[in-house]
């Protein structure tokens, strides 16, 4: 499944603009690291865009990731792939053992919890820096459904510091900010791929 067919996919399960965004989010996360890892980008893209793209007609567990890998198996989405989908929700028992379904794991809630930390700041992504991410993980009660746990598990099973992790992970989310509606110079836009 190329780019193309994934953003379809989740355009078709998801009207959500947010959860829209998270994917494209994730994606810029996981092909950043793709890169840095020299693995291929087109296929960690296309794993971060559907990672969640059966989140709004299931969101509850077990059935968001299960009913998404059985939708994505019908399609002929590859097992391995599948399996790093399944792999980023610790309740279905999937071990994370390759290195894509690793950094998913980290990437998935560090995402949204970057952009959270964005929507609150004037210039929103452009000057985030580690340290203020670090500092609002302190405060539970903002953006209390991120778990602040995961975040720390994530960079501790992709072999990075947790602030190593925040700062590539911020790096790459700003590459497409305006997407993200995290570009202090307009308001946010339709999300497009």
């Amino acid at each position: 499944m190329d780019r193309s067919a994934a953003w379809e996919l989740l355009c078709e399960y998801t009207k959500n603009e947010n959860l829209r965004r998270h994917a494209l989010a994730v994606e810029a996360c996981l092909r950043a690291y793709a890169k840095k890892f020299g693995e291929d980008d087109e296929v960690w893209g296309v794993v971060g865009i559907l990672h969640d793209f059966d989140y709004e007609i299931y969101p509850n567990p077990p059935d968001h990731p299960l009913k998404g890998s059985e939708i994505l198996k019908s399609k002929g989405f590859p097992e391995d792939l599948r399996r790093a989908i399944l792999g980023h929700a610790e309740y279905t028992g999937v071990p994370r053992d390759t290195r894509l379904a690793k950094a998913l794991f980290a990437s998935d809630e560090l995402a949204g919890f970057i952009t959270a930390c964005s929507l609150v700041r004037p210039d929103k992504i452009m000057t985030l820096e580690a340290k203020s991410v670090r500092k609002r993980m302190k405060d539970k009660a903002f953006a209390r459904s991120v778990s602040r746990e995961d975040i720390t598990k994530g960079a501790e099973e992709l072999g990075v510091s947790l602030d190593e992790h925040i700062a590539f992970s911020i790096e790459a989310m700003r590459g497409i900010a305006a997407q993200l509606g995290l570009d202090s110079a307009q308001s946010a836009a339709p999300v497009s791929p």
